[in-house]
């Protein structure tokens, strides 16, 4: 079934789901320069301003602390109002953002463009995502994976162009520029956007469980397993923050940081060429991850990709001191670690439904801001037992992740569902949770 509703007319260009998927990685791409082009203004602005890099980089602590905790809020509003507004009004944030940015000549003007930048990025984030898991039931994963890949995909295009410009023109030029460019960008593709059509008939059974129920946010955040969600969306995050935000500096340290390796012709220093690989596994995996999962389950994808994470952290630890060695294993913890951004807000809409899944996807995803409050953990195990320490943590945490959710959270996710369809069976936890979730039809 390619058409979200297989018995109404074919729908238009526009309302094709295919067509508002592409929309909707295209408005991510546009955003990702919000996140992954600060690091190269850090420096031009304290060769300007003489702040501090460390002063500066609170701008980016705000920015995705509030990216991820605004986003349950932005989610609820795409759920109400459809997600046109809310990638307007995201559009609007973040071009003001790096507009303020260029004319900003004290911290606290640049720690409120963060702000704004974080509502905007985090409204396109969460409306892109959610839209992706209505227009898709039935390919959840994929869609959902695709879209977190153009998150991406938008730096590795604009990474060039912008340093170039931030040389030749300076960095207050480049803000400005790019602000507007961006902003504008986002806000002509919001008008293209469309909320998914209610089918008509059900998609093709699954081999894993699905829920037919709708659940609120609220209600959600009551049940046991969105916590058992959680949990293990913290631990791989952390687990995998904690080693790839330590990449630089562990390569620092082991003297292997400066030293020359070819890479298509051109021999750059062997840090360049491991994040240059490391970003390429890091958008890949997403919408492959996400496929797989839909194939054969999330739990299932789970249990392999993060037990995978965990032994890649210990060949790192074990045989990193060799480059080749260094290299390989800092792109398959990259590689089994970016799909949590496609299988877990997938896992989430295919055990509480579709209707409210922006605001539930965004709930889930604020795990993303949990794990960054731990990532500082990894200093203080540096400094106490070395970085072999940082890497046996991080491994037991996410194989710990991986074997939980294949026989705690998979046995117990199945009863959840099994118990929600079953209408004489879920009286009982529908009076917990107030009153009954809308039934779909999924």
């Amino acid at each position: 079934m390619d058409d979200i509703n297989q018995h109404a007319p074919a729908p238009s260009f526009l309302g094709n789901r295919w067509c508002q998927l592409v929309i909707g990685m295209m408005c991510m791409a546009l955003v990702a320069n919000l996140q992954y082009a600060w690091t190269l203004f850090v420096a031009p602005m304290n060769a300007r301003h003489h702040w501090g890099e460390a002063s500066i980089q609170l701008a980016f602590s705000i920015f995705i602390l509030t990216e991820t905790w605004l986003v349950p809020v932005e989610g609820w509003l795409v759920d109400k109002y459809g997600p046109r507004p809310v990638v307007a009004v995201g559009a609007v944030c973040a071009g003001l953002a790096w507009v303020i940015n260029s004319y900003a000549n004290a911290l606290p003007q640049l720690y409120v463009a963060a702000f704004i930048a974080g509502v905007g990025a985090g409204g396109v984030y969460g409306t892109c995502v959610g839209n992706a898991l209505k227009w898709f039931p039935d390919k959840r994963g994929l869609a959902a994976g695709l879209t977190a890949a153009g998150f991406g995909a938008g730096a590795a295009v604009t990474v060039i162009p912008i340093a170039n410009m931030i040389t030749r023109q300076g960095y207050e030029h480049t803000f400005f520029f790019f602000g507007i460019l961006q902003g504008v960008s986002i806000l002509v593709l919001a008008m293209l956007l469309k909320k998914p059509v209610k089918r008509a008939a059900p998609p093709p059974r699954r081999n894993f469980a699905v829920s037919k129920v709708d659940y609120t946010p609220g209600q959600m955040i009551k049940a046991p397993v969105f916590w058992v969600i959680y949990l293990a969306f913290v631990c791989v995050a952390a687990g995998g923050l904690m080693a790839t935000a330590q990449i630089g500096p562990i390569a620092k340290d082991w003297g292997l940081a400066r030293i020359p390796m070819s890479f298509f012709g051109m021999t750059l220093p062997l840090l360049t060429v491991t994040l240059s690989i490391d970003n390429i596994c890091n958008g890949f995996t997403r919408p492959l991850c996400g496929f797989i999962s839909d194939k054969i389950g999330r739990e299932n994808t789970m249990f392999f990709i993060f037990i995978g994470e965990g032994l890649a952290l210990l060949g790192l630890m074990q045989f990193g001191s060799n480059p080749y060695a260094f290299m390989t294993f800092a792109a398959l913890i990259f590689l089994f670690w970016g799909e949590i951004f496609s299988i877990f807000p997938a896992i989430c809409a295919d055990t509480f439904g579709s209707k409210y899944a922006s605001a539930n996807a965004g709930t889930l995803y604020t795990a993303k801001g949990t794990a960054s409050l731990i990532v500082p953990l990894a200093s203080v195990l540096s400094a106490t037992g070395g970085w072999n320490l940082v890497f046996i943590v991080a491994a037991v945490i996410t194989i710990a992740a991986g074997v939980s959710a294949k026989f705690i959270l998979a046995p117990m996710r199945a009863r959840w569902v099994e118990a929600s369809d079953n209408p004489v069976a879920h009286t009982k936890s529908a009076s917990r949770l107030s009153h009954w979730p809308e039934q779909t039809g999924e």
